[in-house]
């Protein structure tokens, strides 16, 4: 099984290469609240993910499921247009395979994006979060796994998940920009039901400030490889359990909008920066 695993990363990364995607710096996750990036980015290649040898395919209805290469403020960097999630009913490894195809093609850093519901209550919908840490709650890990001590270390301390020094560019560039930038803790679940009031309100207890259902096993694998990592969550709903509204959708993806044009300048800076 691990030798099988080894040989389809690597078998990916020589698509890739194959189609002349060089090595690359970044490495950008446009998830539900960063999608408009596409349009920002000067793109040399589009693959869809079914093109690409043991590629899944994304389900995600809002997702596109294309990898694009090309150039953001002068510096070239693959977008992951669209990710996995246990809910779709990938496992671990399946989740996780486009940040170990990044890392075998020699990408270092990498800024993840989410959409998730406010759970802390100074934070509002149409904001944006800085993740600080993380609470892993989707009954798993992408490193429990027969054979993955072959892909890199099994005990990955996650003392600091997120880049100190990513996180502090990113705050910087929000100060210039005259942006809102919370900073907080996600709390990863499995979805894709939304929580009840009884669990919005464990959530604050265990003290998470936003909650999604991604993110968290990428940066694992992300820490697994010494990958230099730093991610957001578009504030798209609040979850007051004492005022809590039937979903709405629409809602949702306007506040996702909202939040994502604050998003683009701030990654647009990190990568330019560099």
């Amino acid at each position: 099984m691990h030798i099988l695993m080894k040989e389809k990363i690597e078998n990916s990364a020589l698509f890739l290469k194959n189609k002349g995607i060089a090595a690359v710096e970044w490495a950008v996750v446009l998830g539900t609240g960063l999608d408009g990036l596409a349009n920002e980015i000067e793109i040399l290649q589009e693959i869809p993910y079914p093109d690409i040898p043991h590629f899944p395919g994304a389900n995600q209805a809002y997702q596109k499921g294309h990898l694009l290469y090309g150039k953001l403020e002068g510096k070239l960097v693959l977008a992951f247009q669209g990710r996995f999630h246990l809910y779709e009913g990938y496992d671990f490894f399946e989740i996780t395979y486009w940040v170990r195809v990044f890392a075998a093609l020699g990408g270092k850093r990498l800024i993840i994006s989410n959409a998730a519901g406010a759970i802390n209550p100074n934070f509002d919908k149409g904001e944006v979060m800085l993740l600080t840490d993380h609470l892993n709650l989707q009954g798993g890990s992408p490193l429990a796994l027969k054979g993955m001590e072959t892909l890199g270390e099994l005990f990955v301390d996650l003392s600091q998940p997120y880049s100190k020094p990513l996180r502090s560019r990113a705050l910087s560039l929000a100060k210039t920009h005259n942006l809102k930038l919370h900073q907080g803790v996600y709390a990863a679940v499995v979805g894709p039901q939304l929580e009840t009031a009884a669990e919005y309100r464990y959530l604050k207890i265990i003290g998470a400030d936003a909650v999604g259902m991604s993110t968290v096993p990428e940066v694992i694998v992300g820490k697994q490889l010494g990958l230099e990592i730093i991610a957001f969550s578009v504030l798209t709903d609040r979850c007051d359990p004492e005022d809590l509204h039937p979903i709405d959708i629409p809602d949702i993806l306007a506040m996702a909008k909202k939040g994502e044009q604050q998003l683009i300048k701030i990654v647009k800076g990190l990568v330019g920066e560099d």
